[in-house]
């Protein structure tokens, strides 16, 4: 908008204005959205299905309406589910695999992380001997197969004495997760300005000094991501539980494929659902409550190289 003064009056004269053409719908918009939304569909109605189902009762599904909303909706299948539901002689419900769980959870974070966090930052920003040699054996590492190492891991675990429990579980976690972690850190820390180094060394920095007060507050997009990643990961994880956590260090996991393919006379679909949406949970509300982070530290360079 501009201004000019005639005779005493400023006149205005506004900017020539441009109209925003309307964007014509194509055929290849609409083929897009129609494949967007079978896939949407794909994946909706299944979790549609399982849900209804769990606030069901067994009357209510031998109708065979099973698109039919519950009426009425009951709770029952969820709290026996969680509550009494047996996994093998154990019948305290889903509550007992969930604890365990979360028992494997906090220390495979903690020990997969801080070790992998400390070696990457390491090999990228030090002059390590022989560094070239180690990243290679642990890219191969990275692809071994759990089933060829699975019984070295079970004699360690054995010599260790926590075969058959929630600590063995966590340490094959760890064990398993760390040539990953390893790359995905020393290919975050590879890109921190060597100036930035150079500085603090002179500045009488030490290899923990620097890592404390320097690198570890730049990870904080590294840190989200590998944390989303580990938590599903770990809490999703089946093969590891069943193999190593004998009968009182089993997930939640476990459990619930106990449940669910041993069975005698009638099944419970009802129950069924409850337990399957029961373990989904946790590893959704983590989704739900840092997504948003997640997305932030990908696009931020969380995952490179």
């Amino acid at each position: 908008m501009a201004q000019k003064a005639v005779g005493g009056e400023i006149a205005v004269r506004s900017a020539p204005y441009f109209p925003r053409r309307r964007k014509r719908i194509t055929g290849r918009s609409i083929a897009i959205l129609v494949f967007l939304t079978i896939c949407a569909l794909f994946f909706a109605i299944p979790l549609y299905v399982v849900v209804v189902t769990s606030f069901k009762s067994m009357a209510q599904i031998r109708e065979g309406a099973m698109f039919a909303l519950p009426g009425p909706w009951t709770i029952e299948a969820w709290d026996y589910a969680w509550n009494r539901a047996c996994s093998g002689i154990n019948c305290n419900g889903l509550k007992v695999g969930f604890w365990n769980s979360v028992a494997i959870l906090i220390p495979s974070l903690i020990l997969s992380i801080s070790l992998s966090m400390v070696t990457g930052y390491a090999l990228a920003l030090w002059n390590v001997r022989w560094a070239g040699t180690f990243l290679f054996l642990l890219f191969i590492c990275a692809f071994v197969p759990f089933q060829i190492i699975m019984f070295p891991l079970i004699s360690m675990t054995s010599t260790l004495k926590v075969y058959g429990s929630v600590w063995g579980v966590a340490i094959v976690h760890a064990v398993l997760a760390m040539p990953v972690l390893v790359l995905i850190f020393r290919n975050y820390y590879k890109d921190i300005p060597q100036e930035i180094m150079s500085a603090a060394i002179m500045d009488s920095g030490s290899f923990w000094r620097i890592f404390v007060e320097i690198i570890l507050p730049m990870s904080g997009n590294i840190l989200i991501v590998i944390l989303i990643l580990q938590i599903t990961s770990i809490w999703n994880d089946y093969l590891i539980g069943v193999t190593f956590g004998g009968f009182n260090g089993q997930p939640m996991t476990v459990n619930l494929a106990n449940l669910i393919t041993i069975s005698t006379g009638t099944v419970a679909y009802n129950q069924n659902m409850a337990a399957a949406l029961l373990t989904a949970i946790p590893p959704l509300v983590i989704y739900f409550l840092v997504g948003k982070l997640f997305v932030q530290g990908i696009t931020a360079g969380a995952i490179k190289g």
